[in-house]
């Protein structure tokens, strides 16, 4: 099975541009169309479809989230595991340096992994992660709070 996730963007080409600048993936280039561009490895498909037209194709009219509501209601994100903790704190920096925030992180969780949450340019969020802590962090106990 291969896992392919899309986004509804503004800007199809400058979604793509950054997420393909933080995470240094190839494009999907049989998969470009006018109104589509993806990046893709062995396991998924990351796509960005015009806003303006997926909609509609999908049946979808009406369920587009307002564009003067600030910050985006978040009803799905996206985690992209790293192969290690400085992968993490370098794709902080290249998300910061693309127009992302950083919402939370980089930051230890209870499940032991090394996880920071972003927002990009268009305000959806992701979370990026490594499966292992960076020497010397600890995991916290979990917090029922």
């Amino acid at each position: 099975m291969k896992l392919w996730f899309n986004l509804m963007c503004r800007d199809v080409e400058a979604q793509f541009a950054f997420y393909r600048a933080v995470f240094g993936l190839p494009e999907a280039e049989a998969a470009r169309s006018p109104i589509y561009r993806a990046v893709e490895t062995a396991d998924f498909q990351f796509g960005f479809n015009d806003a303006r037209a997926v909609y509609g194709l999908l049946g979808l009219d009406g369920r587009q989230p307002r564009d003067d509501v600030r910050p985006r209601p978040t009803v799905a994100y996206a985690t992209l595991m790293l192969g290690s903790p400085a992968a993490v704190d370098a794709a902080v920096r290249a998300a910061q340096a693309h127009g992302g925030r950083v919402l939370k992180g980089p930051f230890a969780t209870y499940y032991g992994q090394w996880q920071a949450v972003l927002a990009d340019p268009e305000d959806n969020v992701f979370r990026i992660a490594s499966a292992r802590l960076p020497e010397g962090v600890t995991a916290p106990a979990l917090s029922r709070s």
